[in-house]
């Protein structure tokens, strides 16, 4: 969904549960003339939407966010300023559900961390 338009995969690594990613923000691309004009940020929600959609990419299948029990938005990510990514998402699957943590990071510099809940779609 946004894979190849907000964002590109640049660099993948996976290794069973786990997965690494480097993404490449489109700071030309429309959402960010309305958040925010003069600032860009990207979105907390196309910062989930992202964990999910790298997540199933992990897991070869579609998968639903069940819940959010810990969401913390760190620092804003700047597309300009801070335009690669890496992602790190790990899952553990438990009674047919993946409890999966991911963190946004550039450097030293943490931007999202997200402890949750997916299940299959």
């Amino acid at each position: 969904m946004l894979a190849g338009k907000l964002y590109t995969l640049e660099q993948e690594q996976s290794a069973g549960e786990t997965g690494t990613y480097q993404v490449l923000w489109n700071a030309a691309h429309p959402v960010f003339e309305g958040h925010f004009p003069g600032r860009p940020v990207v979105p907390g929600v196309c910062m989930m939407q992202t964990i999910q959609e790298l997540l199933e990419r992990l897991l070869q299948k579609k998968v639903l966010l069940k819940k959010a029990s810990q969401m913390k938005f760190l620092n804003m990510i700047d597309p300009a300023a801070n335009p690669r990514v890496e992602i790190g998402v790990q899952y553990k699957l438990q009674d047919g559900e993946m409890k999966v943590t991911a963190s946004l990071k550039h450097e030293a510099l943490t931007f999202m961390k997200f402890q949750g809940i997916f299940v299959e779609a």
